[in-house]
Order: structure tokens, then sequence, then C-alpha cells
């Protein structure tokens, strides 16, 4: 039997970070990080604009302390999502970051 070809996913372009951050943690965006993990391919993408920000970014390793059902949340999710737990964590954090920055 024949696969039936699945069309390749490219990143768009976007407007902003909230945006960006919207269609990674979408459909869209998981199916695409399974596409490049499926393929390991070394064709050197550019990738994510947000995703090489926060990486470029140093960072300080902290304790924190979360009650456990909320850890167990985060794992669930981003097991859904594709991604680790760690990841959706700083990502959250960004998001909230930004959205308290924004408020007046």
């Amino acid at each position: 039997m024949e696969k039936p070809k699945v069309k390749s996913l490219a990143v768009p372009r976007f407007a902003s970070e909230q945006d960006e951050a919207r269609w990674w943690s979408g459909a869209e965006g998981r199916v695409f990080l399974k596409q490049q993990s499926s393929a390991r391919t070394a064709t050197g993408s550019a990738g994510s604009k947000l995703v090489a920000k926060l990486a470029r970014a140093g960072s300080v390793q902290i304790a924190l302390r979360l009650p456990s059902p909320d850890l167990a949340r985060a794992r669930t999710i981003a097991e859904r999502k594709g991604i680790g737990y760690q990841t959706l964590l700083k990502m959250l954090v960004h998001e909230g970051l930004q959205r308290a920055e924004n408020q007046k």
C-alpha cells in the first residue's frame, strides 16, 4: 500500500510574538515540529524567531515549587502538544510576562 503524501508545512510570518506562540502551540505548529523531527535533515532551516530569541537569551537555573496537580497538568498538556513540559512552562511564563507588561 502506498502512503498518502503529506503537504509539508512552512513557518508563516507572524504579526506578533503572541500570534507566533499561538501557532506553535496549535495543531499546525505541532505538525510542523513532528515533520521536522521525523525528517532529521540538516537543511539549516531558520526556524522560529521566538524560539531563536529565547535560545539566544541566557538562561538561569532556578528552583520553583509548583503544586503537584499543576505540574501534572503541565506535563499532560506538553505531551499533547508534543513538547517538553519545561519548554511549555517557559512559554507560559514568557506569555504571562508579556501580557502583564502590556497591561497598564
